[in-house]
């Protein structure tokens, strides 16, 4: 490796350093609390050292935010290709917990926080509705199909409503899992089985034919299962 090389994949494990410590602090303490200051001070460098990648702590939440639901975004994007609806909203719904127990300071501060004001010339509008760019447009559009298939129950005519009942749904599993799992004063049955639970409580309370869960289920458990198997290859 040559000193060009080194001295950028120096610079790149810098940056990631200041995300990561800059992420456990707003996710612990909230946005307000946290200054460049004390960043730089967890990771034992000068503030000017952060300044030299971001100019400013908006800017730095921004750019962990970017790059967190991007990483979200990215494990939903490899269930476009399942073509049933139904099954890519469980799939959806599945993979939504397993990031947030692979990943629970980044869900955290993704979804267990108070977001700041965005500015209007930071926000990309052209993102919120496009499922290759957004989550939860991503799941949305699922809810969509399943709907214009008439797979969904006829007086669920609001696709939007639909998808913050999945997402409350997830939410709710993935926050109590991260928040709870080491209180010794609640006895939580494991985490599989509280998944699977609300997922099919909330898949059979949407579906049209219910019966269409056991179907549902099997497909989604045999692309869990290879997508296992790939990663294990």
């Amino acid at each position: 490796m040559g000193a060009r090389e080194r001295r950028e994949r120096e610079r790149s494990e810098l940056r990631e350093k200041i995300m990561d410590a800059a992420r456990a602090m707003f996710s612990a303490e909230g946005y307000d609390a946290v200054s460049m200051r004390r960043i730089a001070e967890q990771i034992e460098y000068s503030a000017a050292a952060i300044y030299a990648y971001f100019p400013d702590k908006e800017s730095l939440f921004r750019e962990i935010c970017r790059t967190d639901f991007g990483t979200l975004l990215d494990a939903f994007k490899e269930l476009a290709q399942v073509n049933d609806p139904l099954v890519r909203i469980y799939l959806t719904g599945h993979g939504y917990i397993s990031f947030g127990m692979h990943h629970p300071s980044h869900y955290r501060m993704m979804f267990m926080r108070e977001c700041p004001p965005i500015p209007p010339e930071a926000q990309d509008l052209a993102k919120m509705d496009d499922p290759n760019e957004d989550g939860y447009a991503f799941v949305r559009a699922a809810v969509i199909d399943a709907l214009d298939a008439g797979l969904l129950r006829a007086e669920f005519v609001d696709p939007e409503l639909v998808t913050q009942t999945i997402w409350a749904t997830v939410h709710g599993v993935t926050s109590i899992e991260i928040t709870f799992r080491n209180d010794p004063w609640l006895d939580l049955r494991p985490l599989e089985h509280r998944r699977t639970m609300a997922l099919d409580l909330v898949m059979s309370g949407i579906l049209r034919d219910p019966s269409q869960l056991t179907r549902v289920k099997q497909q989604a458990l045999e692309v869990i299962a290879a997508d296992r198997s790939k990663g294990e290859a």
